[in-house]
């Protein structure tokens, strides 16, 4: 089993309630464990510093957050295949 680290040097939140804040970290949390632990990703061991995931709608309340943070971490996921 492969170990995969990664380090998110900055998370810019738009201003929301700490409530919706913490929906998306949980979100984006849950689901980029979920999306790395899949061994069809397979270990890779290139860098990307930086990943242009486009334009994501954002629905509001802690729903509408936790949605957005396991979309993003879909992308990241997308994004970190070779």
């Amino acid at each position: 089993m492969s170990r995969i680290r990664i380090h998110i040097d900055r998370l810019v939140l738009p201003a929301m309630d700490i409530g919706d804040r913490n929906a998306l970290v949980e979100g984006l949390r849950s689901e980029l464990t979920r999306v790395l632990s899949d061994p069809a990703s397979g270990p890779n061991s290139h860098r990307t510093p930086v990943l242009r995931l486009g334009r994501m709608p954002l629905a509001p309340g802690p729903s509408g957050s936790r949605k957005f943070g396991s979309a993003l971490a879909r992308s990241i996921g997308k994004g970190l295949k070779p």
